[in-house]
């Protein structure tokens, strides 16, 4: 049930713009380029370099995007109360994907973009202060600060990927890794199964345990992966 912070102001400009990236009256495509371009910083020729589309159909989607926004009058700020609970799935999709794009570049020369990690996780707080009882919220913030903790450990000296089990786990942040354990705890404690986030995070805290890759529960991920086949994209495995 949803039970949200009732009479704050949230005051966080880009929180606002996720909500409104996040309406129900945009299409899917037009959510995703709107989120990359206003909320990831992305120029239109990287998004459309991503998406190996052409860079005017993206600029049309985004110009698209503003037009419904308009005639439905979407006011600039944060949703309250069903508002925000109907909302929600597709405002956590669009700081899952802020955050995939910091994890995992789609565009750019480089191979990581820490600075979205960071705001993606810094929105993802403001949101479980919003909807506490959100077991979904947790599993995202879980699965956030436990893939966030690779991010010295995923890059070698020349900016070459490092994949999982070759990272020096010395190099992984474990103040982040406690922070993503107890979140998952969180959703976990809440009661109502976890969906893919929070399963996604459980499986990255198989490997968060494992002080080794040989320690690594694999029929414990094993079994988490085969309880949601439907999970949101693209995250890296490493």
């Amino acid at each position: 049930m949803m039970d949200t912070a009732v009479g704050d102001d949230i005051g966080d400009d880009l929180l606002r713009l996720v909500f409104i990236s996040s309406h129900p009256v945009l299409s899917t495509e037009a959510r995703v380029a709107l989120s990359l371009r206003l909320l990831g910083g992305l120029t239109t020729q990287e998004i459309a370099r991503a998406f190996l589309v052409p860079v005017s159909t993206v600029a049309q989607r985004i110009v698209r995007a503003k037009r419904p926004l308009a005639e439905a009058r979407v006011p600039f700020e944060v949703p309250r109360g069903a508002e925000l609970a109907a909302r929600l799935s597709a405002v956590l999709g669009v700081v899952y994907l802020v955050f995939n794009e910091g994890y995992s570049a789609t565009a750019g020369d480089d191979w990581l973009r820490p600075a979205l990690c960071g705001e993606a996780l810094r929105l993802g707080r403001i949101l479980a202060g919003l909807a506490p009882k959100e077991p979904e919220v947790h599993g995202l913030i879980a699965l956030m600060e436990i893939q966030a903790s690779r991010l010295r450990a995923r890059v070698g000296p020349t900016g070459e990927p490092i994949l999982l089990l070759d990272q020096d786990r010395g190099r992984w942040d474990h103040v982040l890794v406690r922070r993503g354990l107890a979140a998952l705890e969180r959703a976990e404690g809440l009661g109502s199964g976890l969906g893919p986030y929070a399963l996604q995070a459980a499986i990255a805290a198989c490997h968060a345990r494992a002080r080794t890759p040989a320690e690594t529960d694999w029929v414990r991920i094993a079994a988490s992966m085969t309880r949601s086949p439907n999970w949101p994209r693209r995250l890296s495995s490493s």
